[in-house]
């Protein structure tokens, strides 16, 4: 695996992603290596995303290695372990990489649950730094860290509000909704609710259910009482999402659908059929796809519009700037964070490494500016965003910036 990150990005490809978790973990470190954890999913509701995802830091990993690696010389390595996007999954895993692997930072975990227990577990009382991509409960935001949790993704607290002023831009002044019994999709579901009513809205009916359940026809049929004219559901497609979807479409319950990132994913095209997806919308944080640092991107890896690779790029990324100022492979990275993202500073993107890596020899201030945003934290570890509307269109989800 040590000889699998050092190739080109374009020798990355996804049917390594499941070898991965057992095979980097594996590996031992060899001197000269310098190993960053990356806390993903491939077991779990989201398996299909969070593979992608995994590519996309292993791609990241691959192009630093290629462009000078760390410091003198030395390899890159990214040791993964598999939260299955549970919170208890999310402690095992994180223990792993903290105590066995002894990683310096880890990049992850990739799901708000995972997140909240991992870090307040582990990695937050060992004093090592997370970057999560992707996991965006507003629950995160007021983590006692010490500066030690940050994420290159928005916060819920805005997609929330995001999806409730779309539904009204889309005239609906009615809807019901549900959601899965977790961190992620509880706080998502709880910002929009309070938007849409804050808006004018009505929330005809709303209930909670848990996942993995073979039938939510009960829960359906009630939600669909009181005139709703679509169904707002926040959960993981491979949990709950494809088969509430499924049910509501064969019962004649609900035709039409919104909700946020979890969502989004071939999956449910090919679960569910995309003639009986033209009504379904859904949101997530994105990359603006006009700018250069995401045609750069593009020409870096393959699927660059998959839901927060861009994000998961940014966050290796940040984290080896980070081992990189510090000089050495310390745990005491919260501030090189700041250093190397935040302004001021000589700006690099995203293929910028080896022009990083001579600043930062030169004594040089540098300001990372990421696919998916400029990644300026705020006291929180929190960034702004922007999102993006995404519908079915020729058989695959399509996504055009929301304002």
């Amino acid at each position: 695996m040590r000889q699998m990150m050092t190739k080109t990005v374009g020798a990355v490809k996804r049917s390594l992603a499941a070898a991965a978790i057992v095979s980097v973990v594996a590996s031992p470190a060899y001197a000269g290596d310098v190993k960053i954890g990356a806390m993903n999913a491939l077991t779990g509701p989201i398996p299909d995303l969070a593979a992608v995802i995994l590519e996309a830091e292993q791609a990241a990993v691959a192009h630093i290695n290629a462009n000078g690696g760390m410091w003198g010389g030395d390899t890159l390595v990214l040791a993964s372990g598999d939260s299955g996007c549970d919170a208890k999954a999310g402690v095992d895993a994180a223990t792993k990489l903290v105590n066995v692997e002894q990683v310096s930072i880890i990049v992850g975990p990739i799901c708000s649950g995972a997140t909240i227990g991992a870090t307040q577990a582990v990695t937050i009382p060992a004093g090592v730094v997370n970057i999560s991509p992707s996991a965006t409960s507003p629950a995160i935001t007021g983590l006692e860290d010490n500066d030690s949790v940050f994420r290159v993704c928005p916060s819920d607290a805005y997609q929330g509000v995001t999806i409730a002023k779309l539904a009204r831009s889309m005239g609906y002044s009615k809807l019901a909704a549900t959601y899965a019994n977790d961190d992620y999709n509880a706080g998502l579901h709880d910002v929009f609710v309070k938007a849409f009513k804050e808006l004018g809205g009505t929330i005809t009916g709303d209930q909670m259910h848990e996942a993995n359940k073979a039938s939510y026809r009960a829960e359906l049929a009630t939600l669909s009482n009181g005139g709703p004219e679509a169904l707002a559901i926040f959960a993981y497609y491979n949990g709950s999402g494809i088969t509430i979807m499924r049910q509501s479409l064969e019962n004649g319950f609900f035709g039409k659908f919104i909700g946020g990132d979890g969502m989004i994913a071939q999956e449910v095209i090919d679960e569910i059929g995309a003639d009986n997806l033209g009504d379904a919308v859904f949101t997530k944080g994105t990359a603006d796809q006009s700018s250069s640092h995401f045609k750069i991107f593009a020409g870096l890896f393959d699927r660059p519009s998959d839901p927060y690779t861009a994000q998961a790029w940014d966050a290796v990324m940040v984290a080896a700037l980070a081992l990189e100022h510090a000089g050495s492979a310390t745990r005491d990275l919260s501030a090189h964070v700041r250093a190397v993202t935040n302004a001021p500073g000589a700006e690099v993107g995203p293929a910028d490494w080896a022009k990083a890596k001579a600043l930062l020899a030169a004594g040089k201030d540098i300001n990372y500016q990421g696919i998916a945003g400029v990644h300026e934290f705020d006291e929180n570890g929190d960034v702004g965003g922007v999102y993006g509307k995404n519908v079915v269109s020729g058989g695959k989800w399509v996504e055009t910036l929301m304002d």
